[in-house]
Formats: C-alpha cells, sequence, structure tokens
C-alpha cells in the first residue's frame, strides 16, 4: 500500500498540469487523509492579438444606370488583411452612369475603357457623327485602379464629373497599389488618364489638314483603339475633375508609346481642372497637347520624363504648382513644344505659369527647356536644383526668340517676371539658333522682379518660407487673366493657404504631413 500510495502521490503529482488539475487527492493507509495541493495550473497562452481588417468586402456591386452594368470579380486583398470588392466597369460608358462611393468597394478598369462614343471633331453631325452625350459621374472618396495598357478615355463630345473633395479625394491607381507591392519608385503599371475634347490642335494627324482646323486631329498617344482629339471648338467642354490623385501611371506600349497620369488632346476652355496630383509617372507627370488648358492646385511628383509637357499649339493657363523629382530620377520640370520642323503651325503654343515651385533632384541637361517657337511665361516662382549640376533654363530654336508678330500668332521672346533662380549654374546654350547662354541670361534680366543669386528657404519641400513669403516685387498676374487670383507671394503654396493639406499623398518626391497617408498604401477615406 505505501508502495502503491506513494505511486499514486508521484503519478499524480506528474501528472498535475494535464490529468488530475486542481483536485484534492486523499492517499489511504496513512493514519488520515494526506492532501496535495497541486500548483496553480499554468493558464493557456492567449493569442497575440491581431488588429482587425481596417477594410472588409462589400456585399457586392452597385446597379449604374449603363445597361451592361458592372461586373462583380469577387474580392481582393492586400497583406495587412484588408479585403475590397472588385466590380469592373463596361469597356464603354454608352448611358450616363454614376461610379457611387461604397466602404469596401473598389472598381477596376478591364482595358481602354471609354467615356461615351466619340462624335467627331464638330459638335454637330457634319462630320458624319453625332454626341453620345454621356458623363460618368465619380463621387468623392471613389477608388479606381487598373493595371498594364488599362486607361479611362473621355472621348469628343461626353464628360467626366469626377470632383473629391479635400478630405474624400478620388484616387486612380494601380493594381500593384491595392495589394501593397509598390515601393518609392514603382510606376508605369497602367495608362492614366485621357480627356479627348474638339479644341484647336496642331501637328495634324491627316498631313494635308490645315492645322488649328475641324479637319486637324490627333491620335491619343499610346492608344492600342485609335482615338482620336481636335476640332475647332475652343470653348469645349470635355467634364471636370477636382481632388484626385492619379498614381503610377504610364505604361510602355512600344518605344515612346506610352501614357502619363493626365493627359488632355484639344480640351477647350469649358473644362474644369484643379487640385490634381499625380505620383509616380513612368512618362510625363502630365501633357497638354493642343487645345485650352486652364489648371489650378497642381502637383507632379516624381515623374520619370518630363515633370510639365505642352504640345502642339497648347493655350494653357496654370497657377500654383508643385513639380518635384525623385532623388536621381526624371528629365526636365519643363518640357514646352518640340522641335519637329511644325514650329510655325498655329495656333501657337502660348503657355502661362503663374506661383510654381520647381524642385529638381536629377543630375541632367536643364531644369526648363523652351523649344519649338513655343511662346511660354514664367511668373512668380522658385526654381531649385537641389542636384547642385543641373542648369536652370534652356531656349532652344530661332522661333522661341524672335520678336512678336501677330501674322504667325507670337507674341515674342521668353517670359520672366518675378522668378528667383537657385541653381548653380542658371543657363546653358540652346540649341537650333536658340539663345545662347548669354543670351538666354538677357531674355531672363529683362523680365522685372527676376533673381538669379537666390537662396530659397522652401520648408518641407513644397511650402514657402521667409524669402518667398516676403519676395518682391511680385508680379500683378490678374493683368494677364481674369483666371489668375492675387497674390503677394512667389512659389505654389503659402503657410497661410496650404491648399496641399486633407486630399494629398506622401512619396519619396515630396510629403505633405500624412493627409491621406502614404502613395504606397490605399487609404481608408
Amino acid at each position: 500500500m505505501t508502495i502503491l500510495s506513494r505511486s499514486l502521490i508521484l503519478g499524480c503529482s506528474a501528472l498535475a498540469l494535464s490529468a488530475c488539475g486542481a483536485e484534492e487527492i486523499a492517499s489511504p493507509g496513512t493514519g488520515g487523509n494526506v492532501i496535495i495541493n497541486n500548483p496553480p495550473a499554468t493558464p493557456t497562452p492567449s493569442p497575440t492579438p491581431t488588429s482587425a481588417p481596417r477594410i472588409t468586402p462589400a456585399a457586392g456591386c452597385p446597379t449604374i444606370s449603363d445597361p451592361q452594368g458592372l461586373t462583380d470579380e469577387g474580392t481582393i486583398s492586400n497583406s495587412a488583411g484588408d479585403e475590397w470588392r472588385v466590380c469592373a466597369t463596361p469597356e464603354r460608358f454608352d448611358v450616363s452612369s454614376t461610379l457611387r462611393q461604397i466602404d469596401g468597394l473598389l472598381y477596376r478598369l478591364p482595358g481602354q475603357v471609354n467615356v461615351g462614343t466619340d462624335g467627331g471633331p464638330a459638335p454637330d453631325a457634319s462630320d458624319g457623327a453625332s454626341d453620345t452625350d454621356v458623363e460618368l459621374t465619380i463621387e468623392p472618396g471613389v477608388i479606381i485602379y487598373a493595371s498594364g495598357s488599362s486607361f479611362l478615355n473621355v472621348t469628343r463630345g461626353n464628360s467626366i464629373d469626377a470632383n473629391g473633395t479635400a478630405d474624400r479625394p478620388i484616387i486612380f491607381t494601380s493594381r500593384d497599389n491595392v495589394v501593397g507591392l509598390n515601393n518609392a519608385n514603382s510606376s508605369g503599371q497602367w495608362g492614366g488618364v485621357v480627356l479627348s475634347g474638339r479644341a484647336p490642335v496642331t501637328d495634324c494627324f491627316e498631313p494635308a489638314a490645315a492645322p488649328g482646323s475641324v479637319d486637324c486631329e490627333r491620335q491619343v498617344e499610346g492608344a492600342a483603339a485609335p482615338s482620336f482629339f481636335g476640332g475647332a471648338t475652343p470653348n469645349d467642354s470635355s467634364g471636370s475633375m477636382s481632388y484626385v490623385q492619379i498614381r503610377y501611371s504610364g505604361f510602355v506600349l512600344s518605344g515612346d508609346n506610352e501614357l502619363q497620369s493626365l493627359t488632355t488632346g484639344g480640351i477647350g476652355s469649358g473644362t474644369e481642372l484643379s487640385h490634381i496630383q499625380s505620383v509616380n509617372s513612368s512618362d510625363d507627370g502630365v501633357e497638354f497637347f493642343g487645345g485650352i488648358v486652364n489648371i489650378k492646385n497642381l502637383i507632379v511628383a516624381g515623374a520619370e520624363d518630363d515633370s510639365l509637357d505642352t504640345d502642339t499649339g497648347v493655350k494653357a493657363n496654370m497657377q500654383f504648382v508643385i513639380a518635384a523629382q525623385r532623388q536621381g530620377i526624371g528629365d526636365t520640370i519643363i518640357e514646352a513644344d518640340s522641335s519637329n520642323g511644325l514650329e510655325d503651325q498655329t495656333p501657337r503654343q502660348n503657355t502661362t505659369i503663374s506661383n510654381f515651385t520647381f524642385i529638381q533632384r536629377r543630375a541632367g541637361d536643364q531644369v526648363v527647356r523652351i523649344r519649338g517657337g513655343a511662346d511660354y511665361g514664367l511668373y512668380n516662382g522658385v526654381i531649385f536644383d537641389a542636384s547642385t549640376s543641373t542648369p536652370c533654363i534652356r531656349i532652344d530654336d530661332e522661333e522661341t526668340i524672335r520678336a512678336a508678330n501677330a501674322g504667325l500668332d507670337d507674341v515674342g521672346t521668353v517670359r520672366f517676371n518675378s522668378v528667383a533662380l537657385d541653381c548653380t549654374t542658371n543657363f546653358r546654350n540652346g540649341s537650333n539658333g536658340g539663345a545662347s547662354a548669354t543670351q538666354a541670361e538677357a531674355i531672363f534680366d529683362a523680365g522685372t522682379g527676376n533673381n538669379k543669386d537666390y537662396t530659397h528657404t522652401i520648408v518641407n519641400g513644397y511650402l514657402n518660407g521667409n524669402s518667398e513669403e516676403n519676395y518682391t516685387p511680385i508680379f500683378d498676374i490678374v493683368a494677364l487673366s481674369s483666371f489668375f487670383e492675387t497674390v503677394d507671394f512667389i512659389g505654389a503654396v503659402s503657410p497661410s493657404d496650404d491648399w496641399t493639406q486633407g486630399w494629398t499623398c506622401d512619396s519619396a518626391a515630396v510629403s505633405f504631413g500624412n493627409n491621406t497617408g502614404q502613395c504606397t498604401e490605399i487609404p481608408v477615406l
């Protein structure tokens, strides 16, 4: 019995954590009960808490007016466990439709997605086509993604209403961005957004067509299926876009055949654009082909070619523009027109930019290149070469620097007023009879209020410092056009009115303070 009792006692002690639990065990033959109190059981470790997904998928795809409807493609998720319902759009919207903002839902572009059918270069049926008058409305907070050669094209005679808000921007981005694969240098993962209109253009697709006429059309760069823009309607409208991010665009189809974040072709003065952010386009940040472009509050971050490319007779006004390169990546901040033998076609490009901050971070040929006979004016701005080896200004072609000639739609040489240069080398020689470095300097000096020995005080890579806020003199930009707003500073963003707040994302090129978070992540709005 003694042996048995000991065995029981030892056995139960050895199994205290498994079989015997916390019960008391009495051993007989000891002259009384022997009570063995087992030590408290070690509690079962609780699983390490994991944060709940921020996003869970919507129950299904909403109904839209277009009879083709949306296609439910199931769900997509990222490594953090966020999950969305995916609703693919039709390849063509044939009826005016609205893409609603629904929590846990993303829209996907399944290829070249056209808004309406191209109504041709004229606003009536005289060209053999009639307008379909389709308007695509995109609600604030909507996120649309695509991959490869997919892009959105608003065709002539149709329009877009994509107007986010400061706290609920609209985001166009790539599939890789959604699933969490992107890093600071990701780019070129889908096409972009194209607005095609009927305003005049040059460099016609048909060589015999008269530039600027209804017969002068051009084909959308990068479009696999033929898609045209151009006409003779200066006040044409392709709709409106505001508080929009366009991320990781610029898919290369072949050679130089690629799109950029935002491409406009022959849009008219009725088109309204503001608060647009381009992030890491593998081509230009934005490119404006012909037409009449008016845009305020534009950000181009990390473009791998030119930040601002203007071409084929565009008449453009821009105010409050930030263009910042990634370290060691990018070409010029401005490329104006082309030296292609068509320099004297009209309408001649005439671009005016006021209140800009240009930050060059790649050692290259120049920060700003004006050529092709373009008329160009820079006002109330700062050009800063952070690479310390890139000249600020280059002016090519004799047509670019000749005197004004109304018969050629030419207002004269490049205009600089209240422009501050912070470059180790300010000017370089142009080509094709353009301005030498000395001549370019003389053109710059002929303006009022310019400073070629400036030291910028830009804060956080975009925000005006004391020198920009108190710069004198300020050019009266309102005297040039009612489009512009009166300002008392140079540079793009005054601390008294930081228009970047709320709707922007942060990238390697420029950060605005965690508004919608990092551009590499999809926000919860």
